[in-house]
C-alpha cells in the first residue's frame, strides 16, 4: 500500500508541474534513452569489427554514412520539424533507430561492410532527427518574454545537452559490457526492445504541434540568412572535428593495440570521458558566468584555451599513457564548456518562428565536423599515428577560435 501511495504521490506531483516542464521532461527522457543506445552501438561496432580484423580505416568507414547522412538529415529534418511538428520528427528518429538495430541482428556472415554502413546510415539519420527535435523544442518550451528568459534557456539547454552526453558515455561502457556478456546480437536486441517501449510512450504523451510554424516554410529557408548562425556553424564544424579526429577511432585502437587494454577498459575510459564531459556541460552556465564580455570574445577565448591544452597534449610522449589519459580528461572539461556555450548560442541566435531550421542548419555543420573528424581519425592514425591526430585536433580548435571572432559584437 505504501508503494502505491508513493506512486500516486509522484504522479500527482508530476501532474502539478507546468505543462511546458512536463513536456521538457518527456523530451529529455526520450533523448536520454536514444542516446544510451547510440553510445552503446558506436562502441559495439568499433570493438566488434576491429576484433574481426577490420583495419582502423575500415572501422572509420563503417561510420561514413552515419555522419554523412547527418549532414543531409539536419537540413531536411529542420524543415520537416517546422512544417510537421517536432514530436513527429523525434518519433521518426526513434523508429529508424529500431530499424537500424534490427538490421544488425542478421547472422554474422551477412554483416558485410556495405550492410553495416547502411545500418549506420539509418542510425545517423535517426540520431540527428532526435537531437535536432530535442534541442529545438527547448526554445519553444521556454517562455521568451519572461524575466531571465536567457538564463533559463541556457540552463535548460545545458541540462539537456550535458545529461545526454553523460548517458552517451554510459552507453560506451554499456556497449563494451554487453559485447562481453551477451555478445553482439544479444546486445543489439536488448537495445531495440528498450527503444520500442520509449517510442510507445512518446507517441502517447508528446504534444502534437510542438514547434510547428504558422506558415509552411519553403525548403530554401533552411539555409540560414543570419550571419551569427553561419559563423557559429563554421566554428562548430571545426570544434567537433577536433574531438573526433582522435576520439572516434584513433584512441580506442591505440589503447587496444599499443597498450594491450581490454574491451572493458577501453569502453570504460571512453565512458568516463563522455560522462565527465556531460557533467561539466550541465555546470557550464556557472563556469561561463565567471567571465563577462561580448559573446564573440567569450567564444573565441574558450576555444583558444582548448587549443593551448591541445599543444601540450600533442607534445606528450605517447608512451606516457597515464599522462595522456589525464590530459585527454582535461581536454574533455574545456571541450564541454565550449560545446555547451555553443549549444546555448545557437538556440539564442535562432529565429523564434521556425527555430528548427536554424538549429538544423547548425547541426548540419556539426555533422560535417564529425564526418571530417571520423575519416581523419582512421586515415591519420594508419599513416602517422595518434600524435598526428592530436596536432590536427589542435589546429582545428585554433580555427574555431578565429572563426568565433566573426560573431556579432553583442553580449548573450
Amino acid at each position: 500500500m505504501a508503494s502505491g501511495g508513493g506512486d500516486a504521490s509522484l504522479g500527482a506531483r508530476l501532474r502539478a508541474l507546468p505543462f511546458e516542464v512536463r513536456q521538457y521532461l518527456l523530451i529529455t527522457g526520450n533523448y536520454w534513452a536514444f542516446t544510451l543506445t547510440d553510445g552503446a552501438l558506436r562502441m559495439l561496432v568499433v570493438l566488434h569489427f576491429h576484433r574481426l580484423g577490420y583495419s582502423p580505416l575500415e572501422v572509420a568507414l563503417l561510420f561514413l554514412f552515419y555522419e554523412a547522412f547527418g549532414v543531409v538529415t539536419n537540413l531536411v529534418g529542420g524543415w520537416l520539424g517546422a512544417r510537421l511538428g517536432l514530436n513527429r520528427t523525434m518519433n521518426v528518429g526513434l523508429g529508424l533507430q529500431i530499424v537500424a538495430l534490427a538490421m544488425l541482428m542478421v547472422p554474422a556472415a551477412a554483416l558485410t561492410v556495405p550492410w553495416v554502413m547502411a545500418a549506420q546510415a539509418l542510425s545517423g539519420i535517426a540520431k540527428d532527427l532526435n537531437k535536432m527535435s530535442a534541442k529545438s523544442a527547448v526554445k519553444v518550451l521556454v517562455p521568451q518574454d519572461s524575466p531571465g528568459a536567457g538564463s533559463a534557456l541556457y540552463r535548460w539547454v545545458a541540462i539537456l545537452t550535458g545529461s545526454k552526453n553523460a548517458l552517451k558515455g554510459a552507453g560506451f561502457f554499456l556497449g563494451g559490457a554487453l559485447l562481453t556478456l551477451i555478445g553482439f546480437r544479444g546486445a543489439v536486441l536488448t537495445m531495440a526492445l528498450m527503444l520500442a517501449v520509449v517510442l510507445g510512450l512518446s507517441l502517447w504523451r508528446l504534444r502534437a504541434d510542438l514547434g510547428r510554424v504558422k506558415h509552411k516554410p519553403k525548403f530554401r529557408e533552411v539555409f540560414s540568412q543570419s550571419r551569427a548562425v553561419n559563423v557559429l556553424s563554421a566554428a562548430r564544424l571545426c570544434l567537433f572535428a577536433s574531438r573526433d579526429v582522435w576520439f572516434v577511432v584513433a584512441l580506442p585502437v591505440f589503447l587496444y593495440d599499443q597498450h594491450g587494454w581490454s574491451h572493458w577498459t577501453v569502453g570504460g575510459l571512453l565512458a568516463i570521458w563522455v560522462i565527465g564531459y556531460g557533467g561539466v556541460q550541465t555546470q557550464a552556465p556557472r563556469l561561463t558566468r565567471l567571465v563577462h564580455g561580448e559573446a564573440r570574445l567569450l567564444t573565441a577565448g574558450w576555444a583558444a584555451a582548448l587549443a593551448l591544452l591541445g599543444v601540450g597534449l600533442a607534445l606528450l610522449p605517447l608512451e606516457a599513457v597515464s599522462w595522456l589519459v589525464l590530459g585527454l580528461l582535461a581536454f574533455g572539461v574545456l571541450f564541454a564548456v565550449n560545446s555547451s556555450w555553443h549549444s546555448y548560442l545557437i538556440v539564442h541566435y535562432a529565429r523564434a518562428d521556425g527555430v528548427s531550421m536554424d538549429v538544423g542548419f547548425y547541426y548540419m555543420a556539426n555533422a560535417m565536423g564529425r564526418l571530417t573528424g571520423t575519416l581523419l581519425s582512421g586515415w591519420l592514425y594508419m599513416q602517422h599515428g595518434l600524435g598526428a591526430c592530436l596536432w590536427v585536433a589542435t589546429a582545428l580548435v585554433a580555427a574555431s577560435a578565429l572563426l568565433a571572432l566573426g560573431l556579432p559584437r553583442r553580449s548573450a
